[in-house]
């Protein structure tokens, strides 16, 4: 903070009050707001805001408006000085500040030795090249597996966090990075934003003659491939690696694109490890290039220059003569990049070091700046990541984890000033959320219906091979923070697939991403998916949570339950073998799995039915709920359940609420009912409307373990208003459904009326 105060004095822009410490907010709202001016600078706002709704909208109005007023006048002020001074500054080739390739460019700086423009990357408030104002900028990414898909939404809440112009972002992704990015982005619905992905399975064949031992593997070498894989009448676009965070508009950066030159093609920051100079140990030989050689983490691609010298051609000539000595790249793409360099010189635009601040171990990242205000890109680029040595690396930890843990919410925000590029849904929601009555006093419950939640599919590594018999069963579950304590002991006491949508906060799931690394069983258990569900609103939409989970199983048959009930041991296997026993592939049943509960947080769990039911005659175990919600689970006939052996059939009566196994392509939980009260209640009803019969296993049983009550509990018993939006809300359900199943579904109503 002390080097942020000291460059708003340099610039004499503004005097504000900055905080200490970055972790005395009790919420560090970033998006405050660095705003990047045009001149290249950024202006960091007040980061902690007043706790209401409503003060932190109008504090966000008001600090807005002051960076409006001082862009206005710096754009003033620039024009002036272009008037009078020309175009003086540019070099004569267009070439942003580079060092001249001439005839002896074969030979590259000394170690040691700074370029005239490493010496001067500390610039004083520079000139931006310009870029229209609503002009779309075009990023292309290559994102490969779960770990990848999550590095980079960093990445993209950075720039979209600092720009101002429309995005179009082009994915190169393999099956999975593809379903995590289209959902996430889909649920996003960030306005401006466009996204298109690029099977990376048909670009394989281009790269895979190569040998590479770059730990990225075949992906590593994606980029050799954009002019191919990207449309044909893209002109240009900005390659970005993963594990890159901006610390500026991003349009800083596309505008060099008028810098280059006639002839120049790419655009690259100069390496800033000494892996080129070849004298990191002994017998090193790195691929040829110039210098110290050129970074990749960070390319500007003209694409329509490219196409045109041949490039595909040219760089798999470089690739074949260079093999024959080297036999592999270590470096991936960038290695190749460098060989066709050092071959052609003329074509590379070299871009001032702090576009691309590398933080991988051997480099001279510190010479690239002497202002924390100098960054504009940093670039993680060492497998260590954010456990690489540099002697600022808190300042950059700190700005990366920011952004790690920013509300991505917060980026739903329409760009100023420019036409709105709304997608049909969108568009849709908003003309559904126009037709909600403000004044009604359920207003807030119709609301959240229409709330389009984030949704992060597979947030953890996660594999599943399907069984051969298609009898598998996939443990379905929701659960929220304070819930996670239950699922070392769920995977303890369920081995087969799971599927788990948790609703947290940006910076809760990376809570949850540290605790599941920390631990041994959920480390070594690849058949769970976590999907996250990303906070809004003032409801926790428990069905929405659900239906994630639902969807996202890949086996033919789900166990729908709750995140505080352990299954019994074996129970896996047991509904299995039930499933091919009721036949469950070609006839209409639910499962019912019996529902008991203990009040002791410690319990010697029972290994039988036998021991259940002696520790239920001995009052350790209850039927559950039968205290306080005996309708949710009676008609499971329990008295019938000590004695029998075989399955047997119950019929459906009001309020009734079983765990029950169906086959995957059942109803979705109604989405209507959120926070507390009848959200499963709704789905056995809707259950019993399509037919199923409802099934109870005698050998099966499930516990309910002990938690304090849910916020949504609390907030039901003590607000009448809650409760009669909640008997509102069923009255719409039962018509509902009359109309959707006739007049089967009348008997749902009756008993209602008769409760």
């Amino acid at each position: 903070w002390l080097a942020v105060c000291k460059f708003l004095n340099i610039c004499s822009l503004t005097s504000l009050t900055l905080p200490t410490s970055r972790w005395r907010c009790r919420q560090f709202v970033f998006d405050v707001h660095v705003r990047s001016f045009p001149d290249g600078r950024s202006l960091l706002l007040t980061p902690c805001l007043a706790d209401t709704p409503a003060a932190q909208v109008l504090e966000r109005a008001v600090l807005e408006s002051r960076v409006r007023e001082v862009e206005e006048e710096n754009r003033q002020i620039r024009l002036q000085l272009s008037q009078s001074q020309g175009t003086a500054a540019q070099s004569p080739d267009g070439n942003y500040g580079n060092q001249q390739w001439g005839a002896s460019a074969d030979t590259g700086p000394e170690d040691g030795d700074n370029t005239a423009e490493e010496k001067n990357n500390h610039t004083e408030c520079p000139r931006s090249p310009t870029v229209q104002k609503c002009e779309l900028i075009h990023v292309a990414c290559v994102c490969a597996g779960h770990n990848a898909s999550r590095d980079v939404v960093t990445l993209v809440k950075s720039v979209l966090f600092h720009r101002r112009n429309p995005l179009h972002f082009h994915f190169i992704t393999d099956t999975v990075a593809n379903r995590i990015l289209s959902s996430l982005f889909q649920s996003w619905m960030v306005p401006s934003v466009q996204v298109s992905f690029y099977d990376a399975d048909e670009l394989k064949s281009e790269v895979s003659w190569i040998p590479n031992k770059h730990y990225s593997g075949i992906y590593g070498l994606m980029k050799l491939t954009l002019t191919k894989a990207l449309p044909s009448d893209l002109s240009k676009v900005i390659v970005l690696d993963t594990d890159i965070t901006f610390a500026t508009d991003i349009a800083e950066l596309w505008g060099i694109f008028r810098k280059f030159t006639d002839k120049q093609v790419i655009g690259l920051v100069e390496n800033q490890s000494d892996w080129y100079l070849g004298n990191l140990w002994k017998n090193h030989k790195p691929w040829p290039a110039l210098g110290r050689g050129f970074n990749t983490g960070v390319i500007l691609l003209y694409l329509e220059r490219l196409r045109r010298i041949g490039w595909e051609q040219m760089w798999r000539l470089t690739a074949e003569r260079e093999l024959m000595s080297m036999l592999s790249t270590s470096l991936a793409d960038q290695d190749i990049f460098n060989a066709f360099i050092k071959q052609n010189p003329v074509l590379v635009h070299q871009l001032p070091c702090f576009w691309n601040v590398q933080l991988s171990d051997h480099t001279r990242s510190e010479q690239c700046y002497t202002e924390v205000s100098d960054l504009k890109v940093i670039h993680w680029n060492s497998p260590k990541k954010l456990r690489v040595k540099n002697k600022h690396v808190e300042f950059f930890r700190n700005l990366y984890l920011t952004f790690l843990e920013y509300d991505g919410n917060l980026l739903r925000r329409e760009l100023f000033g420019c036409p709105s590029q709304a997608s049909p849904d969108s568009v849709q929601l908003q003309s559904a959320l126009e037709e909600l009555d403000e004044d009604d006093q359920c207003y807030d419950f119709r609301r959240e219906r229409l709330t389009v939640h984030r949704v992060h599919l597979y947030f953890l590594q996660y594999e599943y091979t399907p069984t051969e018999d298609d009898t598998d069963v996939t443990l379905v579950a929701q659960l929220s923070m304070d819930r996670l304590q239950m699922l070392e002991a769920i995977c303890k006491h369920w081995e087969g697939p799971i599927s788990l949508a948790l609703y947290m906060s940006d910076a809760e799931a990376q809570q949850f991403l540290r605790y599941a690394q920390a631990s041994e069983v959920l480390k070594n258990r690849k058949n769970v998916g976590y999907h996250i569900v990303y906070k809004e609103g003032q409801f926790y939409p428990v069905n929405l949570v659900r239906n994630v989970a639902l969807k996202n199983a890949n086996t033919p048959y789900v166990f729908l339950t709750d995140v505080d009930f352990l299954p019994m041991y074996g129970l896996y296997d047991y509904l299995r073998k039930s499933v091919v026993q009721l036949d469950m592939a070609h006839t209409k049943k639910a499962l019912v799995v019996p529902a008991f509960e203990t009040l002791r947080y410690r319990l010697s769990f029972p290994k039988s039915k036998a021991e259940l039911l002696s520790m239920l005659d001995m009052g350790t175990l209850y039927t559950f709920r039968y205290h306080v919600w005996p309708k949710g689970h009676a008609p499971t006939n329990y008295a019938k359940w000590r004695t029998a052996t075989t399955p047997y059939k119950v019929e459906w009566e009001p309020d009734f609420e079983p765990y029950v196994v169906v086959r995957r392509d059942c109803p979705e939980y109604d989405q209507r009912f959120v926070g507390f009260g009848w959200n499963k209640v709704s789905h056995i009803m809707e259950l019993d409307a399509q037919e199923y019969d409802l099934m109870v296993l005698p050998n099966a049983f499930m516990i309910h373990m002990p938690h304090a009550p849910s916020f949504d509990i609390s907030k039901f018993r003590s607000s009448s208003s809650y409760r009669n939006c909640l008997n509102t809300l069923k009255d719409e359900f039962h018509q509902d459904l009359s109309r959707k199943y006739g007049s089967a579904a009348l008997k749902y109503l009756t008993a209602q009326r008769n409760i």
